[in-house]
């Protein structure tokens, strides 16, 4: 054997666990490597596990397979801002018409680029898988910091699981409205049922989707690249076979329409945000991948900020366009189809094989932020569980080492997704509630690494690559004003007057899972959650372990002549 295949053979031993004493910590064990170029990427790789690990105490457990572009894919997959608009359009409608939408987005967009730079501050700074629920843990007096990144990543995790059953709602509605809407019965009308049983077929086929690690960074970046496509062609076609047909500006800009049965426009309003609110929801998903990119201090705020602004500029035309193109909107307030945005693609092409064709973009689109979604939701619980947060954490912590995937979460997560959707068939307004509990769980795991910040103080934390100094302050006040003002108005009803039908149980449903949370704490979490103390103990060694393979893989690298890259 000659000196470079003898090199060659190191570099494959290197990759498949021969060399290195932390074999058993990693599932990227059984990378091929071939040549000098794939030896200094896995040296790209070790060194960045070991900055990881030397930091946080945290086993190097995923694949750091994600590029910049395939984190956009999953940020903007998940938001995907314009798509989030066409599935619960009706409720803003009905709470102030298209210009409600308009100044909605505006309103949302400004706050939730606050959102951004508060998420992307703390992930440049404090980069993990966990997210929140380690920034907490980070922040907080070690006398609170336990409980409070418990509960923390009780709330961000749940605020995923519905998120995922909000988007599988929306994906059912629409294959249900495709079918009522090509129905032969010109009295046909979506049933509850219906939207129920394509609900969990759903849920079971998109499971499989993230079984495996190896495809999701491809399919995370065609999920980015179909959603903007998709978004390009409706629009176009659209304002295309609309020509002539405008609704005037006066409408789309200036008329309020109050239909919530709301006394006060302010309050219809409010309630109105809901809709462009979700749509800019879960901006927390990059920072889950912190563990699967190379340069997360850097990565995550770009793929964040990149989401906040294409989701700006995506939403605003697109929802523009589409209200320029209504044609009836008492047509579209009484849609039979569940799927309001459908009838203004049929309004607009005068074609129901027209409003279907540009339906389907939308599932595909659906399809997409729903497969990031469970990306999401997979990681959240799978690092929760790794700090034993969870019942059962020893089953959803760990990663599959034939897939490189954490399977057993995620598939623990679709079980509560099946479980949480049978909401839909108890409540009419289901779907308005299940987004709600989207939004304000996810805000409430916001507000507490924050305020932990402000009370430690900005500048007493080690800062990452992206600081926004004052600005930074900014954000993060308006960040926790917006959560306690959301926690408040989003829990008013949607429409009066009251029913059992239509009453929003968001608050109920807050309100049992935090009594849950604080009854499990006391009976059993205390004495499971790892604490930061517990986890750092084996750091030195875990961190000795991994310059040793660090140092082989620079000598092979060397030898081959190659830099890392």
């Amino acid at each position: 054997m000659g000196k470079k295949e003898e090199v060659i053979h190191q570099v494959q031993s290197a990759a498949t666990g021969e060399i290195h004493e932390v074999n058993t910590y990693r599932t990227n064990n059984n990378l091929e490597m071939t040549d000098g170029k794939n030896a200094a990427k896995l040296l790209k790789e070790a060194q960045a596990n070991l900055i990881f690990t030397a930091g946080t105490g945290y086993v190097p457990e995923l694949r750091r397979n994600f590029s910049i572009f395939a984190l956009l894919g999953v940020g903007f997959g998940l938001t995907n801002s314009w798509f989030g608009i066409s599935a619960s359009l009706i409720t803003s409608i009905s709470s102030g018409g298209p210009m409600m939408i308009i100044y909605g987005i505006l309103i949302i967009a400004t706050i939730s680029m606050c959102i951004a730079v508060t998420l992307s501050e703390l992930a440049s700074a404090m980069p993990n898988a966990g997210g929140q629920y380690y920034w907490t843990m980070k922040l907080a007096p070690p006398k609170y910091a336990p409980f409070a990144s418990y509960l923390c990543g009780a709330f961000a995790w749940a605020g995923a699981v519905f998120t995922s059953a909000s988007v599988t709602i929306s994906i059912a509605s629409t294959l249900v409205g495709m079918y009522v809407m090509n129905s032969s019965d010109p009295d046909a009308t979506y049933k509850t049922w219906q939207v129920f049983v394509t609900y969990q077929l759903v849920n079971i086929f998109l499971l499989f989707f993230n079984i495996w690690e190896k495809p999701l960074p491809h399919i995370s970046l065609a999920s980015l690249y179909i959603s903007l496509a998709s978004f390009v062609i409706i629009t176009i076609v659209v304002l295309a076979k609309s020509s002539g047909h405008y609704q005037t500006a006066h409408f789309v800009f200036v008329e309020f329409s109050n239909g919530t049965g709301w006394s006060s426009a302010g309050i219809a309003f409010i309630v109105g945000l809901i809709n462009p609110n979700w749509s800019f929801s879960c901006l927390d998903a990059a920072t889950h991948l912190a563990e699967e990119t190379l340069s997360p201090q850097t990565d995550i705020p770009k793929a964040i900020i990149g989401t906040v602004i294409i989701g700006l500029v995506t939403s605003l035309v697109y929802s523009i366009a589409m209200f320029f193109c209504i044609r009836n909107l008492d047509e579209i307030l009484k849609s039979t189809t569940g799927s309001p945005i459908m009838d203004i693609y049929r309004q607009a092409l005068n074609s129901k094989a027209g409003a279907t064709g540009l339906s389907c973009l939308i599932l595909f689109t659906a399809i997409g932020c729903n497969i990031a979604s469970h990306t999401w939701q997979a990681r959240l619980c799978w690092s929760f569980a790794r700090d034993r947060g969870l019942p059962g954490s020893r089953y959803w912590s760990k990663i599959n080492p034939r897939t490189g995937a954490p399977v057993n979460a995620h598939i623990m997560s679709c079980v509560w997704c099946a479980i949480i959707g049978c909401i839909y068939m108890g409540s009419t307004t289901a779907y308005n509630s299940l987004v709600i509990g989207c939004i304000l769980f996810l805000l409430l795991s916001y507000l507490v690494p924050v305020v932990f910040l402000l009370i430690k103080g900005r500048d007493n934390i080690e800062h990452g690559p992206f600081w926004m100094g004052k600005l930074g302050l900014v954000c993060n006040v308006v960040l926790i004003f917006w959560a306690v003002f959301t926690t408040i108005f989003y829990s008013f009803p949607a429409v009066m007057p009251v029913t059992a039908g239509n009453m929003n149980y968001v608050s109920v449903v807050i309100a049992v899972f935090f009594i849950y949370c604080v009854v499990y704490w006391f009976a059993r979490g205390k004495k499971q959650f790892r604490t930061e103390e517990e986890r750092e103990k084996d750091a030195n060694e875990l961190t000795a372990q991994l310059s040793n393979e660090v140092e082989k893989l620079e000598t092979i690298v060397s030898a081959l002549g190659f830099k890392a890259v």
